[in-house]
């Protein structure tokens, strides 16, 4: 095991000209300070330089990032205060690296689960044991050959069914015919003995029908008999095989136990009990921010700052650059840093400010029908949570006695322009129904960090929203629901593109995951906290919105100027 002094890394560049952060970072909305940012660069000089271990990151010979090898991987540097008042940092990484917990020159888990003394090992080998008996019993070509069987059976039956009951169909029709012929022909004892024939003909009929079916009944049982022999082996095996899983899950989460500044320990268990998801997630704790805060109180270092940045190729789903610093993970991470941040002086949380508290809400527009207004950036579309102040009330307050004001679309709360309501309900039903058949057209103003060297393209990414880490959004082409943007470029300079972008769908974020992600434009829009690094204000504006006039239907459109 290393010593703390083995793994607080001094600083090689002379640090004398920075000032130290007056506050800990806020660790899911950020802007790194410039010690971690140099941290994060002497960490990554050391990921390229070291020889102990050997990772595959993805990367070619001049470190950037191959097209589609390698898998990549979140780190962290925690800047510290020592026991004795030196300045210097820790490093972490997300997961495991090269198949390891423990690596030189990095903090170790919270809970080392691959220690050889640790029962995990021993647990996760009964566990893998049934896996291999569930797979074992499952290819066992029986069960398909039966399985298929027992489907053949009961087709040849359904069909044997079928045309014996239309055979009863055809002859109750021909029997009724006989039955009206007697009676109109015949008396006495003779028609009572045709009648009583064809009585006795409907019922064996009926008989039929019955010894079919047990008949048939008895070959799908013998077959439903032999092949449930080995599907309940199936079921008892899976179901062992949850039970531990379970159990082994609830003992590591107890294992998992992180200190605040105040010295007080929570385990995983504890920490997301009160939360709306009590069980938490597979993977939480080994995040590198929260194992850099309880090496740190462990052994008695003050937290000061930290940053975490990606090192290597992007992820398929979710949108990650090389080498570019990102928040914390709210699914995982949130709860945790919650406790662990408790008795640290911690930077306010800037999304419970409302920033566009003292900016103007335009009216571009307005009628008996409609209001379309250009909404600043940092003003909400609606109100939210903690702040109530949004385009939507202060719309309500200038028109107080319309039927409405009734909310068609939203921008987010960093983006500005063009936001259309509906103050009739005869208004919202017609704009409701352009919206939905996409007879609503929209143009925004994006600038992204990069040179786009096309001058126009489409974008089709299917994305659906991050379960661990709202809000978030990943690409998914097995789950995602279909996206498409089109884009054409405005202009170049100093280093960065203005676009025009056409978001032929509405998905949550289509238009920022669609510049940053690798499969996109992989250029993050400028500002853009999610998906790129927080500057001044997202560069990302609703310029121009077309559509049909809900009253009398001519087609209008409406702009707006962006301020970037």
């Amino acid at each position: 095991m290393h010593q703390p002094d083995e793994l607080f890394t001094r600083f090689h560049a002379t640090i004398d000209q920075f000032e130290l952060p007056s506050a800990f970072t806020f660790p899911f909305y950020y802007q790194p300070h410039p010690l971690c940012v140099l941290a994060a660069q002497e960490l990554q000089h050391h990921l390229i330089t070291q020889s102990d271990w050997q990772h595959d990151f993805g990367l070619t010979d001049t470190h950037e990032p191959a097209a589609n090898s390698g898998t990549g991987k979140m780190f962290g540097v925690l800047l510290v205060r020592s026991p004795n008042g030196e300045l210097g940092y820790f490093s972490a990484f997300s997961g495991k690296i090269a198949e390891q917990n423990l690596l030189t020159h990095f903090v170790p888990p919270v809970f080392d689960m691959l220690a050889e003394e640790c029962f995990f090992q021993q647990e996760l080998e009964s566990i893998t044991r049934l896996n291999t008996k569930v797979k074992t019993l499952t290819a066992d070509p029986l069960v398909s050959e039966l399985t298929a069987q027992l489907a053949q059976q009961k087709n040849n039956y359904t069909m044997l069914e079928q045309q014996h009951r239309q055979s009863m169909i055809e002859g109750r029709a021909a029997r009724k015919e006989q039955r009206q012929q007697a009676e109109s022909t015949l008396t006495g004892e003779a028609l009572a003995q045709a009648l009583g024939d064809l009585a006795k003909q409907s019922v064996a009929e009926k008989n039929v029908l019955k010894y079919l079916k047990l008949e048939w009944d008895e070959k799908i049982d013998q077959i439903q008999s032999a092949l449930t022999a080995l599907t309940s082996e199936i079921a008892l095996a899976k179901q062992e095989r949850k039970t531990l899983s379970n159990a082994l899950q609830n003992k590591l989460f107890e294992q998992y136990c992180f200190l605040n500044a105040r010295g007080e320990e929570k385990s995983l268990t504890d920490i997301f009990a009160p939360t709306t998801n009590p069980v938490p997630p597979a993977g939480a704790g080994e995040c590198a921010a929260p194992k850099l805060l309880h090496y740190a109180y462990k052994h008695g270092f003050t937290p000061l700052a930290m940053a975490e940045f990606w090192w290597g190729v992007s992820p398929k789903s979710e949108v990650r650059q090389h080498k570019k610093f990102y928040p914390s993970c709210h699914g995982k991470c949130n709860p945790i840093l919650n406790h662990m941040l408790e008795g640290l002086d911690v930077d306010p949380n800037p999304l419970e400010m409302n920033w566009g508290e003292d900016k103007t809400l335009e009216v571009i527009y307005q009628d008996e029908a409609i209001v379309v207004v250009n909404k600043p950036s940092g003003l909400l579309s609606v109100p939210g949570k903690t702040i109530k102040d949004s385009a939507y009330t202060r719309v309500q307050a200038l028109f107080p006695n319309v039927e409405g004001p009734f909310v068609l679309h939203r921008l987010d709360m960093a983006t500005s322009g063009l936001l259309v309501f509906a103050l009739t309900r005869r208004a919202n039903k017609s704009l409701q129904k352009q919206f939905i058949t996409r007879g609503v057209e929209k143009r925004y103003i994006a600038t992204v960090e990069g040179i786009v060297e096309q001058s126009e393209g489409e974008i089709n990414l299917p994305m659906r929203g991050d379960p661990d880490d709202r809000p978030r959004q990943l690409v998914c082409f097995e789950h995602g629901k279909p996206a498409t943007t089109y884009w054409q470029v405005i202009r170049v300079e100093a280093g960065r593109s203005k676009l025009h972008m056409y978001p032929k769908t509405g998905r949550t974020h289509q238009l920022r995951v669609h510049c940053a992600h690798y499969m996109g434009l992989n250029m993050p829009m400028v500002g853009d906290s999610l998906y790129g690094e927080k500057d001044t204000r997202l560069h990302l504006h609703a310029e121009q919105l077309s559509f049909d006039h809900p009253y009398t239907h001519e087609r209008m459109t409406f702009s707006a100027e962006c301020d970037f």
